[in-house]
């Protein structure tokens, strides 16, 4: 009980000191966090876990619900036609999914087998909203990756815990090095931290108006370096 309590106020303290940055330096993104999720919405997804997989939630990731139940991307009025940007959308993974989505994706359906193995995950970042098919869980044993588009296939993890990989975005935004979590960079557009790589961006109308928080990676943006 002590380890779950030490877990849960880490992530919390981590969870906290992220959105603190979001609401001074990306008020868009901040603006997009969901109340928490209820007791009765952490119970009922507990509950189903439980009762077809056999394992309950991180305590990491109840701790996390506790304090936001998810996004919802606010209207930009610049990002109207092209919609490139989603405000919510301020981890290096994607948005955070609230319960209910969350569980979506891992539990099998009415009659089938888990095709997951078993594996004793629960997603919780994705950056397919559509699906969503893939992105990163939270265990026990760590934070990793998971997709559904040929599996499903679960990674090793990649972080020892979500509170390893929260710290780890904040350190990213408040010291850098940009690419300190891979080839995606933080920036700001339209107050919203969005993450995207330099060498090679997935935004277009919105690339002009992104402003990268470490300067290497205006540099790499500006002179191409890496293509």
């Amino acid at each position: 009980m002590s380890e779950r309590k030490d877990q849960a106020e880490r992530v919390t303290a981590a969870w906290q000191q992220l959105t603190g940055w979001l609401r001074v330096h990306a008020p868009t993104s901040y603006a997009s966090l969901l109340p928490p999720a209820t007791e009765e919405e952490i119970g009922t997804a507990e509950a189903l876990l439980r009762e077809y997989l056999g394992y309950g939630l991180p305590a990491e990731l109840v701790a996390v619900w506790r304090l936001c139940g998810g996004v919802e991307h606010q209207y930009i009025e610049p990002n109207e036609d092209e919609g490139e940007v989603g405000s919510g959308a301020f981890l290096p993974d994607g948005v955070l999914l609230g319960p209910v989505d969350a569980l979506r994706p891992r539990l099998p359906g009415t009659g089938e087998r888990d095709y997951w193995n078993g594996a004793e995950v629960v997603p919780w970042l994705t950056g397919d909203e559509a699906g969503p098919e893939y992105g990163q869980y939270v265990s026990a044993r760590g934070v990793g990756r998971w997709s559904t588009t040929a599996g499903p296939e679960v990674s090793g993890p990649a972080h020892a815990s979500a509170a390893d990989y929260l710290e780890a975005v904040h350190r990213t935004l408040a010291e850098g090095p940009g690419d300190l979590l891979g080839s995606d960079v933080p920036g700001i557009v339209w107050g919203c931290l969005v993450w995207d790589d330099p060498r090679d961006p997935r935004l277009d109308d919105a690339l002009p108006h992104w402003t990268p928080l470490h300067q290497s990676a205006r540099r790499g943006c500006e002179t191409g370096v890496g293509n």
